[in-house]
C-alpha cells in the first residue's frame, strides 16, 4: 500500500498498525526519504494539521509554529512517529537528524563481520525536549537508547516523547549535571555501548551567536526558537566535543565509535589534529545538506581495528582540501574486457588468496566475493622470507622463538575481495575491513593485480 506521496507504508517498530515492511525494503524506503525536496501540497493531503499551516505550496520557514508543524507531521507521515514540543526549546529539522541516522548505520554495518541489524545500545549526548534521535533510531532499527541533557523541561518533555511513542523499554532518559562525564557508563553499569552522539551547541557565548547571524548575508532559513542552553557552551562545539574526546581516550574500545555533529567546517581540523596528534587512524568525515540548505558535517572516531566502508567514512569533499579525510578503504586492484569464463577466472582468483598463510578465507561462489583476515602482508617477500627462515631453522632442529597462540592469530589486516561483472568489463576490488596500517591495503592491491592476472592466464589455460 501506498500513501499520497507515492511511498510504501511501514510500520513503526513494535507496533501492528501496519505489516512490518522486510529489513532491506525497510532500509531502503529510509534511505531515499528526503532525496528529493519535499512536496508540500501532497504532504498537506496527508496531514490536516500541516494543512492548516501551508499557503498554497509554500511555507514560511520563519514562522515558528509553521516549522514546528513541519518536523511534527514529516515524524508522523514518514516514520509513525508522535511528538510534542515546548514553544521555547528547539524545533529539530527532521531531514538533517534522520542524516545523521543514516550515516550511523552505515558507520555500524560496515564495521562488523556480523549482519547488519544486530543489536545495538547507543548514547544520545544532550538529546533534548524532542529526543529526536532515540526516537529515529529507534523506528528504523532495533536499536535502543541512553538518552542524557542537563536541562530540566527538555529531560521532561524527551520523557514525554518517549512514553507517547511506547519506546519506554528501548530508550532511557538520563538527568545530567553540567560538570558531569558526558559518557557515564560506569554510572549506568555498561561495560560498554556502540557508539556515542551529539549535536552540540554551536557558541561559545551569546555575542559569538548573534555576531554569526549578523554576518549572514540572508535571514536564518528557520525559526530558531532555542534556549541558550541548547545554543552555547564554554567553549562552543569544539570545547564540547574536546570533552567527549578527552573522555573517550579513558574508555577507548569500551565504545565503538564516538561521533558527533559540527556546525563549523574549521571545527573538523581542530578534532582531526587531535586524532592525529594522539595516533587516532580509525575515524570517518561526512556531510549533511539537503539542496541549498544549511550544511552540517559530522565526524567519528574509534579505537577499534574494524574500518568503516569509504562512502560513511569519506562522506564530504570540503574536506578533501584541507587534507582531513581518512584514508581510503576501498579501491579497484584490476580491470579488464568482458571475456571469457568469469566463474574460472574468480576461482582462480580465489585459490591464488586461499593459498596464502592466513588466519581465515571465506569465498562464496555466487556471490564471487570472499572475506579474509590475515595476521601480518602474507602475501609480501619480508613475510615469506621470515617463514621461510622460520621452516629453515625448524628443518635443521633449531629453536624458533614461540609466540603464544592467542598472539599469533591476532588479525593485523581484514579485506573483503569481490569480482564484480559490468556490462563491458570485470573488475576486482578490495575494501579494508580491519587493521590499523594503511599501507597494507596498498601492498594487497599490489598482490590481487598480480594475482589476477596469473588468475587470466590460468582461465585461459584452462579453457
Amino acid at each position: 500500500m501506498e500513501d499520497a506521496l507515492g511511498r510504501p507504508q511501514h510500520a513503526k517498530a513494535g507496533t501492528g498498525s501496519h505489516r512490518p515492511l522486510a529489513k532491506e525494503s525497510k532500509d531502503a524506503y529510509f534511505r531515499n526519504l528526503y532525496t528529493k525536496a519535499p512536496d508540500f501540497k501532497a504532504i498537506a493531503l496527508l496531514d490536516p494539521d500541516f494543512a492548516a499551516v501551508i499557503k498554497g505550496r509554500d511555507l514560511n520557514f520563519n514562522d515558528p509554529e509553521a516549522v514546528m508543524q513541519l518536523t511534527k507531521t514529516l515524524l508522523k507521515v514518514d516514520f509513525d512517529l508522535s511528538i510534542e514540543l515546548p514553544d521555547d526549546r528547539l524545533c529539530p529539522p527532521v531531514a538533517n537528524r534522520h542524516n545523521y541516522i543514516l550515516w550511523l548505520k552505515d558507520l555500524l554495518d560496515t564495521t562488523s563481520y556480523d549482519e547488519p541489524g544486530r543489536k545495538v545500545v547507543g548514547l544520545d549526548i544532550g538529546t533534548g525536549a524532542s529526543c529526536i534521535y532515540p526516537l529515529l533510531g529507534c523506528a528504523q532499527r532495533a536499536w535502543s537508547f541512553i538518552a542524557t541533557d542537563i536541562d530540566e523541561k527538555s529531560l521532561e518533555w524527551a520523557k514525554k516523547n518517549v512514553k507517547l511513542n511506547d519506546f519506554d523499554s528501548r530508550i532511557q532518559v538520563i538527568g545530567r549535571q553540567p560538570d558531569d562525564a558526558l559518557i557515564p557508563l560506569d554510572h549506568l553499569k555498561k561495560d560498554s555501548i556502540d557508539f556515542t552522539m551529539t549535536n552540540p551547541p554551536f557558541y561559545e557565548s551569546e555575542e559569538a551567536m548573534v555576531k554569526s547571524a549578523q554576518e549572514k548575508s540572508w535571514p536564518p532559513f528557520t525559526a530558531c526558537t532555542g534556549a541558550k542552553v541548547e545554543m552555547v557552551t564554554q567553549g562552543g562545539e569544539v570545547g564540547f566535543i574536546n570533552r567527549i574526546f578527552e573522555e573517550s581516550l579513558v574508555l577507548r574500545e569500551r565504545v565503538q565509535w564516538y561521533t558527533a555533529m559540527v556546525g563549523f567546517l574549521s571545527s573538523l581540523t581542530h578534532i582531526v589534529d587531535k586524532l592525529r596528534e594522539h595516533k587516532i587512524d580509525n575515524y570517518a568525515i561526512t556531510e549533511f545538506q539537503q539542496g541549498n540548505k544549511t550544511r552540517r558535517w559530522a565526524i567519528a572516531w574509534s579505537f577499534r581495528p574494524l574500518r568503516p566502508a569509504q562512502s560513511a567514512a569519506r562522506g564530504t569533499k570540503a574536506a578533501l582540501s584541507r587534507g582531513i579525510l581518512p584514508a581510503i578503504t576501498e579501491v579497484v586492484a584490476y580491470k579488464m574486457p568482458l571475456k571469457g569464463s568469469v566463474g574460472g577466472f574468480a576461482e582462480n582468483l580465489s585459490c591464488a588468496i586461499a593459498a596464502l598463510d592466513l588466519i581465515s578465507w571465506n569465498w562464496d561462489r555466487e556471490k564471487l566475493e570472499g572475506t579474509g583476515r590475515a595476521v601480518d602482508k602474507v602475501w609480501g617477500r619480508p613475510y615469506r622470507r621470515r617463514k621461510k627462515r622460520e621452516m629453515e631453522m625448524e628443518a635443521n632442529g633449531e629453536e624458533k622463538a614461540v609466540k603464544p597462540m592467542a598472539e599469533e592469530q591476532i588479525c593485523a589486516f581484514g579485506f573483503k575481495v569481490a569480482v564484480r561483472v559490468g556490462r563491458m568489463d570485470i573488475s576486482v576490488e578490495a575494501r579494508w575491513l580491519e587493521g590499523h596500517d594503511e599501507k597494507a591495503l596498498e601492498s594487497f592491491q599490489g598482490f590481487l593485480k598480480s594475482a589476477s592476472e596469473k588468475a587470466v592466464e590460468d582461465a585461459k589455460k584452462g579453457a
